[in-house]
């Protein structure tokens, strides 16, 4: 029984039901109390109808929430009815698992990989205190779980089950005497022992007459031969499903000599042999031929599978490497098998590589296999690899979103698991650089670009360089202002993206890594005291004026620089530092650049240092007399922008310099400013400006008798687009954010 809630298409909405559900297994507490033993009860008795109960506890479960406090909302069996209680991964103790789920009554219970605390016994003592369970369980997957002695198996454990007709032991430490327990289960007809302890199988001869479906994939401790495992599996004659694939490259013949035995299995319609020598094409289709049932042909890591009769796209199911169909086959059946899903991975990679349309299918197996095997270098490695090929350049519009978010919040985790791979850091730094995923996908961008910053302090590949830049500049964009100056606050962030800065211009390099890196450390210093304080601390003031002497004539890189200064600017503290006559004389010039972006940003950092009154200005009076007039001189001759050259999140630094009614030239470039971006992009700016209270801050500017009347036309222009906006939407106003460079 997998765990997924519910198998919707990632390109539709989520639904409904999933969403409610995922909101209060994320939320249980709002809606229930605490009792004294600390797990939780829902307040209000409500009735859930018996299909979204399970589906609740599947969703806790996949989501890392079921515990032993809040697994207790299942003690109520009368209106959280459990019939298929699926608990994988979950971190319950035997005693929570037996108040809260043994007394419903169950008809499949999912406990794989539960934690080590959780033991097989535990789990069947607790059933059997449910007489109902012991004759309705039908399905049991114990998958990963431990016994609770290794050295001393414990004897009879299942026999209380009477109706059990499924049973998975994967991956357990399961030896003989148990299985002759299991073997005299009276109405069995499926069993998995891969990787389990056993020995030896006669036992299984107790079910010769029931047992339809039998998996010894990679059974690592058989000590019966190639001729006494046959002699047994041979009189299992209504066995409709045979696996003994290995993905360890036993040197057994087994998989030659079953196929070649005349009329041995006669019922069987599907048999895997996956990973096993010896296996040909030729043999594989005279055991098929002989038996017209058979669906599915398990081939992988063998010799066989490239015939076109097990081409695997007909009614005959086939796993292998010799098509893509062979290969999405394999991730599908052995999504939960380490080797094979590293196989499969290995063979899709050399596919993907000319992929021409978006194929979501394939991601989503791709997907399957990252959140099976987290911890696994060689699965992850190449995961990512096919990643990058199915999402890079156009390929990542034509997936769908939710799809998209997954695969990003698993590479995240893998980058978090392998910090000290190279490969596999440029494989996920790779396909994290894509428009698509960075501006549209939702995920945790400041894990990300924490994880991106990581990456950079390490290595010093030029090319990896300049995308680890590029996801910096553009995340820390979308980051919210506390993010922004929680990143930026940590000084090897600036420390390092400084010496990016001052590499490219003892280079005197103009590259995308510089411009990127400028974006970055504008973004980062944005409403952040902190990050603008480490800037100033380590040099970054001279550095940016070197930047600005070694590339006179790059519009594009002055621009940024001046951004940033902007940023600095606008933290009092640190005018000091800026109330520098070189550093000035660099502004002034900049400030009658033809390039509007350029001197936009000049009169900006001009407009800070002016705006706080002669008291605070350290250096001759006549210098900022000069200096205001020539901002004020320069603002009314700009022509307006074609398009919105800055973005901000909000109109608030704006508000004080629109106080300074002595000084006219600081009040008119906060108009300027306010003006453009309300007539390029009125539905975003103009409510901005309302709910931060800018409508009364307007009028009353309108209204001062000191105001300028240039600065006056600027008010009452952005007045006339408040009205208009407000008339096209009804939005009242109501009594922060910041400048960010325009999107990459």
């Amino acid at each position: 029984m997998a765990c997924s809630v519910l198998n919707t298409d990632e390109a539709s909405p989520a639904a409904l039901t999933d969403l409610c559900l995922t909101y209060v297994s994320q939320n249980l507490e709002c809606f229930c109390v605490k009792r004294p033993d600390g797990s939780l009860c829902f307040r209000e008795a409500v009735l859930f109808p018996q299909e979204l109960a399970d589906q609740l506890l599947a969703k806790m479960a996949t989501e890392g929430l079921l515990n032993d406090s809040t697994v207790g909302v299942f003690r109520n069996c009368e209106y959280l009815r459990l019939r298929r209680a699926c608990i994988r991964t979950a971190r319950i103790s035997a005693e929570a698992f037996q108040r809260a789920l043994c007394p419903h009554r169950l008809l499949e219970l999912d406990a794989a990989r539960v934690n080590a605390d959780l033991t097989i016994p535990d789990i069947l003592q607790g059933l059997a205190t449910n007489k109902y369970c012991q004759e309705s369980l039908q399905r049991l997957v114990l998958t990963g779980l431990t016994m609770s002695s290794l050295e001393e198996p414990i004897l009879h454990c299942f026999s209380s089950l009477q109706g059990l007709r499924s049973l998975s032991l994967a991956n357990v430490d399961f030896y003989d005497s148990g299985l002759e327990d299991v073997c005299s289960l009276p109405r069995l007809e499926s069993l998995d022992l891969s990787n389990t302890s056993v020995t030896n199988l006669s036992p299984l001869l107790g079910l010769k007459e029931r047992l339809r479906s039998l998996t010894l994939h990679q059974l690592k401790r058989l000590e019966m031969s190639t001729a006494q495992l046959l002699g047994v599996i041979g009189q299992l004659d209504v066995l409709q499903h045979l696996d003994i694939s290995d993905d360890k490259q036993f040197t057994s013949d087994i998989a030659r000599q079953l196929l070649g035995q005349p009329g041995i299995l006669p019922a069987l319609v599907s048999l895997d042999v996956s990973g096993r020598k010896q296996v040909t094409d030729a043999a594989v289709k005279a055991f098929v031929d002989d038996r017209p049932g058979m669906t599915f042909v398990g081939l992988l890591a063998t010799d066989a599978g490239f015939s076109g009769f097990l081409s695997g796209e007909g009614t005959l199911k086939v796993t292998g490497e010799a098509n893509e169909t062979q290969i999405c086959e394999a991730l599908r059946r052995y999504s939960e098998r380490e080797g094979f899903v590293r196989e499969a991975l290995f063979h899709l990679f050399s596919l993907t590589h000319v992929m021409e349309k978006p194929r979501p299918d394939i991601l989503k197996l791709v997907v399957l296999g990252m959140k099976n095997h987290p911890a696994t270098l060689n699965v992850q490695l190449a995961a990512s690899a096919c990643v990058f090929n199915l999402t890079k350049q156009d390929l990542a519009a034509g997936m769908p979103v939710r799809l998209l978010s997954t695969v990003t919040q698993l590479l995240l985790e893998a980058m978090r698991t392998f910090p000290n791979h190279q490969q596999l850091q440029k494989n996920c730094l790779l396909s994290l650089c894509s428009d698509r995923i960075l501006q549209e996908v939702p995920f945790n961008r400041f894990e990300a670009a924490k994880l991106v910053m990581q990456w950079l302090c390490n290595h010093e590949d030029q090319n990896m360089q300049r995308m680890a830049v590029a996801i910096i500049s553009i995340l820390a964009a979308k980051l919210s202002t506390e993010q922004t100056a929680q990143l930026g606050a940590e000084l090897f962030i600036v420390k390092q993206l400084l010496h990016i800065v001052r590499q490219k211009a003892t280079q005197g390099m103009v590259d995308a890594t510089l411009k990127f890196t400028l974006s970055a450390l504008w973004n980062l210093t944005d409403e952040s005291p902190t990050t603008c304080r480490h800037f100033i601390e380590n040099q970054g003031l001279d550095l940016f004026i070197k930047v600005l002497e070694s590339f006179p004539s790059e519009s594009s890189i002055q621009q940024k620089v001046l951004g940033l200064l902007n940023n600095i600017a606008e933290v009092g503290e640190l005018h000091g530092e800026l109330m520098v006559q070189g550093f000035l004389d660099h502004i002034s010039t900049l400030l009658h650049s033809s390039e509007v972006e350029v001197s936009y940003f000049a009169a900006g950092i001009l407009a800070h240092l002016t705006s706080r009154g002669e008291e605070a200005w350290t250096l001759s009076p006549e210098l900022r007399s000069s200096l205001l007039e020539q901002l004020h001189a320069v603002i009314i001759k700009w022509p307006p922008p074609e398009c919105e050259m800055v973005a901000y999140r909000s109109f608030n630094p704006f508000f004080p310099l629109l106080e300074c009614f002595h000084t006219p030239g600081v009040q008119l470039w906060a108009a300027w400013a306010m003006q453009h971006v309300c007539s390029k992009n009125a539905a975003r700016y103009c409510s901005m400006l309302l709910e931060e209270g800018g409508l009364h801050q307007l009028e009353h500017v309108t209204t001062h008798p000191q105001t300028h009347t240039d600065v006056q036309r600027l008010a009452k222009s952005i007045l006339e687009s408040l009205q208009c906006h407000r008339a096209r939407t009804g939005q009242s106003a109501l009594t922060h954010t910041s400048r960010r460079p325009p999107p990459q």
